[in-house]
Formats: structure tokens, sequence, C-alpha cells
């Protein structure tokens, strides 16, 4: 996975997002109500959480083919970056139009931020 220092720095965000990503995929596709306040009521709700699981399950497969071939680390670093400064500025956005989310929220934001710009810093410096 690593045949280098520089290789560590180049996937180790990408593992990261992977370990995080995942888990919270299932909770949006399994169960929100545990972790968030959301009551779905509907087969449309459902559906909806539901989509966005494979959605993040479906990046979360790229971003591991990037850290394990690298013909798939450019594009693994490309959708990671969109992937996580897509969600760290709707989340800023909301900030400003909704009010100041929980902690948890705000810890979100500034991680996803952070792994999108790193991301970004990391294709920039790629050889």
């Amino acid at each position: 996975m690593f045949k280098t220092k520089q290789d560590f720095i180049h996937k180790i965000h990408l593992i990261i997002s992977v370990c995080i990503v995942i888990p919270v995929s299932f909770v949006y596709g399994f169960n929100p109500s545990s972790q968030f306040d959301i009551q779905l009521q509907t087969v449309d709700e459902h559906n909806f959480f539901k989509a966005i699981m494979g959605l993040y399950l479906g990046f979360s497969a790229l971003w591991v083919l990037g850290i394990f071939k690298n013909k798939y680390l450019k594009i693994a670093l490309i959708t990671n970056l969109i992937f996580m400064l897509g969600l760290g500025f709707g989340r800023v956005i909301s900030f400003f139009l909704d009010g100041t989310p929980t902690f948890g929220y705000q810890f979100g934001t500034f991680a996803e931020m952070f792994l999108g710009f790193y991301g970004f810093w990391v294709l920039r410096n790629l050889k």
C-alpha cells in the first residue's frame, strides 16, 4: 500500500476518508435517527437516505482503488477533493443561512474542508 513516505503522504487522507465515510454511509442508509435528529416517515425519505448511502459507498470504492492501484490515484484524489469540499462548502453555507449546528457538524465541516484542501495540495504536488 505504502512503498515510500511520499506514497503515504499521497494516500493517507483517502484512507481517513474511507474509514469515516463507509460507517457514516451505513448510518445514513439504515438508521439515521440513531445519530441525527432525523425521523424518516415515508418510503421516499428512506429511499433518499439509501441513495446517499450508495453514493458514499461508491465514492469509497473508488478511493480504495486509488489507495491500492496507482493508475486510479489521480481520479481518487479528484473525486475525494470534490466530495469533501462539496460537503464542507455546503455546510459553511448552512452556517450562514441556518445557524450554528452541533459540535459534531462543526467538527465535520472542519474535517471535510481539511481533507478536501489536503487532496488539492496532494494533486498539485503529484509527480
